[in-house]
């Protein structure tokens, strides 16, 4: 049976994920015909837009794991990505501060950490911390020289221009016929079909609907958590990029202070349970991605053994008080008139059937497709090596049909 396609690889998402995808494809595979979907008017307009903007060091991620060596790798790329296209940017550093004395096991573990990871990373005393952050409070911290910022709504719209890919905006999915002997056709909410010999999915908080829609059963399920964010009214009192010890128990590192590439000071994230998936606010509530949720048995499992932690989020999302608290921990100078409500972001945040929260990239394969199903922080920062990757898989099941 002969079939028109119309490309050869079809991306869904025009994130900066599914953008660093289709440049890598056509970089690696000259003359490959690549076509992005992307729901929204424009890229970029979810997790990629709505972070703190920070260029990751990797030094929180496991030695050996796809966070931690896409992140270094990806940390080192994007600078020079950024600096080739001249996209505001600047490696600045950053500080990682213990503010009690059971977190420095923790702190010390980082160090080991980095090092293995191939990290620069310098031990701070109290007295060291005020040479970088005079308003800063700790009892030790840890420097990070490879850190930075950038505009990464920027650099996803020069991998758009720079892939040579068809960028069809305004192009929801509404369903995929996939035929293993003969490809992909996908229908758009405006009725229109795009037929391509291979699709990959970086479709981010939908990329598990996405799979399956396709027919592939992805073992997980994207539950969505809100990253609520305030502006500093006074930036002075932070220079550069500072940051709690994380707990290894989750996947959010805590609320950080980060001096962007706009020179504002951006106080957050927290982490709650949004009520959509694009649920930037308390007020967007979508019924059906709620009960998707709901049924999912990882939700509850997750829930049972995180009730503390998601207790204590919750709480300083409800409360400008808690999180003012949470933020003077790190600098005492801080008063509640000093955070300005700022745009939130939503995490597309993997979780299996036992509750397990994804700690790792997920990129899985099925008949004709290629699947991006847990690309969180420091998705962005690694954007390029992810991209290489699903590329490298994509052109690989192309050369097979």
């Amino acid at each position: 049976m002969r079939v028109a396609y119309d490309c050869d690889v079809l991306v869904i998402g025009g994130g900066i994920v599914g953008l660093a995808t289709a440049y890598a494809i056509t970089r690696a595979a000259p003359g490959t015909r690549v076509t992005v979907l992307e729901k929204e008017p424009g890229p970029a307009r979810h997790q990629t837009g709505r972070n703190s903007g920070v260029i990751h060091s990797g030094i929180y991620y496991r030695p050996g794991s796809l966070k931690a060596r896409y992140a270094v790798r990806g940390a080192a790329e994007m600078v020079k990505f950024c600096a080739e296209y001249d996209i505001a940017h600047a490696v600045t550093g950053k500080l990682i501060v213990a503010t009690d004395k059971a977190e420095l096991p923790r702190l010390h573990g980082l160090v080991q950490r980095g090092r293995e990871n191939g990290i620069p990373v310098r031990e701070l005393g109290p007295t060291q911390i005020a040479e970088y952050e005079p308003q800063v409070s700790g009892l030790a911290a840890i420097h990070v020289g490879t850190t930075g910022v950038c505009d990464f709504v920027a650099v996803a719209r020069q991998l758009a221009e720079s892939s040579g890919a068809e960028i069809r905006y305004g192009a929801q999915v509404v369903r995929i016929d996939r035929r293993p002997a003969l490809g992909v056709a996908v229908r758009t909410e405006d009725g229109a079909i795009v037929r391509g010999r291979v699709l990959v999915n970086c479709a981010g908080l939908h990329c598990d609907e996405i799979a399956r829609l396709a027919g592939d059963e992805p073992g997980m399920r994207i539950i969505p958590f809100r990253g609520e964010y305030y502006s500093l009214a006074r930036p002075e009192l932070v220079h550069g990029l500072v940051y709690p010890v994380p707990d290894p128990a989750f996947p959010f590192l805590g609320v950080h202070l980060t001096r962007g590439i706009d020179g504002d000071v951006h106080i957050g994230p927290n982490a709650v349970p949004a009520l959509a998936r694009e649920g930037y606010g308390w007020g967007v509530v979508r019924p059906r991605e709620v009960g998707v949720a709901v049924a999912w048995p990882g939700s509850w499992r997750m829930a049972r053994r995180h009730w503390r932690y998601g207790a204590g989020e919750l709480r300083r999302s409800l409360s400008k008080a808690a999180f003012t608290g949470a933020v003077r921990r790190l600098l005492p100078a801080v008063t509640p008139d000093d955070l300005l409500p700022a745009s939130a972001g939503v995490r597309a945040q993997a979780v299996l059937r036992d509750g397990t929260l994804v700690d790792d990239f997920l990129i899985e394969e099925g008949p004709r497709t290629v699947h991006v199903l847990n690309a969180p922080s420091p998705a962005a920062t690694a954007s390029l090596p992810i991209g290489r990757e699903v590329a490298r898989r994509a052109l690989g099941v192309l050369a097979g049909t």
